[in-house]
């Protein structure tokens, strides 16, 4: 049975986040910095957007010198569909955030 609980209010921001450039890959502390959530709240909700099939996850394909691989995440199609309806259903009288896709 599938849940359809109203996403967290600190989902929702990274929701907003990720449905602004969905094809884009992003660092996880990227976006700890631009939600202005610690890794603690980050990613156990990374991880739970991962399991519901609404984020991909990926290694870094060329890390820093000296520095360890890093996961890369982005929007799943399901998960686009859902980040543009919650952001919009959360924003009362804001314009809806439309995400942009790249032509492939």
């Amino acid at each position: 049975m599938v849940r359809s609980r109203r996403p967290s209010a600190q989902t929702l921001l990274v929701l907003n986040a990720l449905v602004r450039e969905p094809a884009e890959w992003r660092y996880g502390y990227e976006l700890g910095r631009q939600v202005g959530l610690k890794a603690g709240s980050l990613y156990p909700i990374l991880i739970r957007l991962c399991d519901r099939g609404l984020l991909e996850a990926s290694w870094e394909s060329d890390p820093t010198p000296g520095r360890p691989p890093r996961h890369l995440y982005r929007l799943t199609g399901d998960g686009v569909r859902l980040a543009a309806d919650a952001v919009a259903e959360s924003a009362p009288a804001a314009t809806p955030v439309r995400p942009r896709l790249r032509e492939a």
